[in-house]
């Protein structure tokens, strides 16, 4: 026992040396050894960090109202859609709702192991790490720049999540006064702020920042083509290649891959000009028979290489032909009607693939190599293969290094600012709970005498707002398991 004892004595002993503290679930390290730098941070230009904190001052307190209104109108409009819309439709929307706020998003849709890609697990925990640190470091700045004591920063984990904390003297922070007290509060938000807005702007401006190694406006170059994605095989897509085209619709960039696939996704499937007697020579004979969706096939289903495709003429305008789908796309131009298809007085018409309801063919044109045609739904494909709007200038540079800080810029973006939005509420345990006790302070003590009565006020408040943001997370989860 007395061995145990002491065993047990060194262990704390060796914690406590080391500034460490681990409890269930939660693994904390506080050190002094950054005192020094975070002193030399805030005693620079005070002038300049006067105007600084006080800018985010002023942010933190719209930032508090704002989080409020933003967190009220997405619970009217969700608890609105589900009194209202159908069960399908209700749930799709519903995923908007939780994708419009930041701060829901980080909570619901970021799970990893369930919703986030384990490829993206970097991203995301560095993100949030940074996206802590950052805010931290605010808070630890702007408590120097008022002459709080400053004791030491940390960094925690908490189940899986990693933060961030600074070590105030409380009784220096109980001195000074309210407007003091709020930039210091409010640091932290703005912070996170900050460090959004300069993720944007490297974002925005990365095809500059990267124009002597890499150009942009040429094609999506691809970067990785998932093993069970339709475009793999011996005429599908490989890693380096540029895609210039979907069907009819050019790409320069990630961005118009994108949305080439959408369109093709909501448009109806386009048709190939095939003149007639072409037309006559690849048709062969085939039996006719619906699917269950309604739409017509006519081709054997052990067939890998022909396709159904309906037509008309001015006598009949359901006629259908089987044939051999790449010797009719290739080279051949795409349209709508019979009228898309007139030149040269050469009789043509417009043959076009006949598919279940969501299924589409689509042309991809990757040159120098022969165009992929791509049987299936536009959306599987943009999920299995991923694609940078960067091309190296030299066959050393990596294709990743562009799409690695595109990536980690996003989630700087998304997780930061869902720092800054969540830790503005007026609710208890988080920055809001401080910037509105100190924001009641500096603005209602000349109204509200008493300061019992003024706690009161901060206390219903912190009250509302915790239960608003408790609604806004407990729908949000419920959104999410009932999908």
């Amino acid at each position: 026992l007395q061995s145990s004892n002491s065993l047990k004595a060194s262990y704390e002993e060796w914690l406590l040396t080391y500034g460490l503290s681990v409890s269930p679930f939660h693994l904390r390290w506080q050190t002094a050894l950054f005192n020094r730098q975070f002193y030399s941070w805030g005693r620079w230009k005070p002038r300049f960090l006067y105007l600084w904190f006080s800018i985010g001052m002023v942010f933190g307190i719209v930032a508090m109202f704002g989080s409020v209104i933003l967190l009220g109108k997405t619970l009217l409009q969700t608890l609105t859609q589900m009194l209202t819309e159908a069960p399908k439709a209700q749930n799709d929307r519903m995923l908007q709702v939780v994708v419009s706020i930041p701060s829901l998003g980080l909570c619901l849709r970021a799970v990893p192991g369930v919703n986030l890609p384990v490829s993206q697990l970097t991203y995301f925990f560095s993100a949030i790490l940074i996206s802590g640190v950052i805010h931290e470091v605010g808070h630890g700045v702007a408590a120097i720049r008022e002459q709080v004591r400053f004791n030491g920063f940390g960094i925690f984990i908490f189940i899986v999540y990693p933060g961030a904390f600074v070590d105030l003297f409380t009784t220096h922070l109980q001195l000074i006064s309210p407007v003091q007290q709020l930039r210091i509060f409010c640091a932290g938000v703005w912070h996170n702020f900050v460090l959004g807005v300069a993720s944007f702007l490297v974002l925005f401006l990365l095809p500059a920042i990267l124009f002597p190694f890499y150009y942009t406006g040429v094609g999506a170059l691809v970067t990785e083509v998932a093993e069970d994605s339709p475009a793999n095989g011996p005429r599908g897509l490989f890693v380096g290649d540029l895609v210039t085209n979907l069907q009819d619709c050019p790409v320069y960039n990630v961005e118009d891959w994108n949305s080439c696939l959408g369109d093709i996704s909501e448009k109806s499937q386009v048709g190939y000009c095939v003149s007639a007697a072409t037309l006559q020579q690849l048709s062969f004979p085939a039996r006719v028979y619906r699917r269950l969706d309604g739409t017509v096939e006519c081709c054997s289903n052990n067939s890998l290489t022909d396709i159904c495709f309906s037509y008309s003429n001015k006598l009949d305008s359901h006629l259908y032909a089987c044939l051999p789908a790449r010797k009719v796309i290739e080279a051949s131009k795409v349209c709508r009607t019979n009228m898309d298809c007139h030149k040269d007085f050469v009789p043509s018409f417009c043959v076009t693939p006949s598919l279940e309801n969501q299924t589409r063919l689509i042309r991809v044109k990757h040159p120098p190599h022969i165009d992929m045609l791509y049987v299936g739904h536009p959306m599987h494909l943009q999920y299995t293969v991923s694609l940078s709007s960067f091309v190296p200038r030299q066959n050393f540079l990596s294709i990743d290094l562009p799409v690695v800080i595109e990536t980690f810029c996003k989630y700087l973006i998304s997780l930061s600012g869902a720092l800054a939005v969540i830790n503005a509420v007026p609710c208890f345990a988080l920055d809001g709970q401080w910037i509105l006790n100190s924001f009641l302070e500096a603005t209602l003590s000349s109204l509200i005498v008493e300061k019992q009565n003024r706690e009161l006020v901060g206390f219903l408040i912190l009250l509302a707002g915790s239960a608003l943001l408790a609604a806004n997370v407990a729908l949000g989860l419920w959104m999410v398991t009932a999908r």
